[in-house]
């Protein structure tokens, strides 16, 4: 039996006590374990990048009604995969998804249409967040500003949004659609009333977290030692509100989509020769017997649309609250 005794190893130099992880890889890795959110996030890349792509491979023109002879020869074609059950359909190989009563072709209108839909919800979005981060902000930080803010959000929750919308654009269309043009002055008028009829939400939200992050050590410290207020909220208190902004975003854009489809499914919205997903419903409506696909498709696509970008909200919900990342 051997008398020598192992020593120990001397320890090294000292190295970093850990490797701090990045915390939006954090983020990210609890966003891709929400199977929702995920396949969410999947679908809306896909529809964005089908109606704003799609117009560069398939390049008809979505308001171009031919000649009057091909026209009654072409229109109120049905969709190719209709010859599965349906040997006499009237259909054409270079319309895939039909046309309409006036032969436009129904692919270009649904690729225009989405365009605008989702543009109307990415600008409407912006504008609600800026206004609603901007009242939450002030409201939240400043306590003699938290009365009237409050109150005039209270304000606006109270209004009936829907009659309220229309009043306004039977106002405002045509004086903005002569300033601006057709397309031009609606699509602001519609931007902006959406926008400023939906922020009341995310101000609440901000608010209520900027109330008590204002009172944690971190904004008492930048407070004593001077920090001019407008720095505090643009480096503290900002970067930390990040979470409920991001979600009502995702929330916003589905939000926004709706009621320009609502709108212009009432007639209340863009031109009858300007394509939208809501626009299409409602000039499908009074043939949807004969022609339900001309329904189906864009109720389908505002359907698909909405249901992934609130899937995408749940996910960002999910993966930006600390107290449930990891579960």
């Amino acid at each position: 039996m051997s008398d020598r005794v192992d020593t120990p190893p001397k320890p090294g130099p000292a190295g970093p006590l850990t490797d701090h992880r990045n915390q939006w890889l954090d983020v990210w890795d609890q966003f891709t374990k929400h199977r929702g959110a995920l396949l969410g996030a999947v679908v809306f890349a896909a529809i964005v990048l089908s109606v704003f792509a799609g117009p560069l491979f398939w390049s008809k023109d979505a308001q171009f009604v031919p000649p009057v002879v091909d026209m009654i020869k072409l229109r109120d074609t049905r969709p190719i995969y209709t010859v599965l059950w349906d040997s006499s359909a009237k259909v054409s190989w270079q319309h895939p998804l039909g046309t309409d009563n006036i032969a436009r072709d129904y692919l270009a209108r649904m690729l225009a249409g989405g365009q605008v839909s989702i543009s109307v919800g990415l600008a409407a979005m912006a504008l609600s967040l800026l206004l609603g981060t901007l009242i939450g902000v002030l409201a939240g930080y400043f306590k003699r500003l938290d009365g009237p803010l409050m109150r005039f959000t209270d304000l606006f929750l109270a209004l009936p949004l829907l009659p309220l919308l229309l009043v306004a654009v039977l106002l405002f269309r045509e004086p903005l659609a002569a300033a601006l043009g057709p397309e031009g002055g609606v699509f602001i008028l519609v931007v902006g009333l959406v926008g400023v009829t939906s922020w009341m939400q995310t101000a609440r939200i901000v608010r209520g977290d900027v109330l008590a992050l204002k009172e944690r050590e971190f904004v008492i410290a930048a407070r004593s030692i001077g920090t001019p207020s407008h720095r505090i909220v643009l480096r503290h208190v900002l970067p930390n509100v990040l979470s409920p902004i991001m979600v009502s975003a995702t929330l916003g854009i589905a939000s926004a989509i709706i009621t320009e489809s609502a709108l212009s499914f009432l007639g209340f919205g863009f031109p009858p020769d300007f394509p939208t997903w809501g626009r299409l419903l409602f000039d499908s409506v009074d043939r949807m017997t004969l022609y339900p696909e001309r329904v189906i498709w864009p109720g389908l696509a505002i359907s698909v649309t909405v249901l992934s970008v609130n899937y995408i909200g749940d996910g960002l919900r999910d993966a930006l609250d600390p107290r449930i990342r990891g579960r």
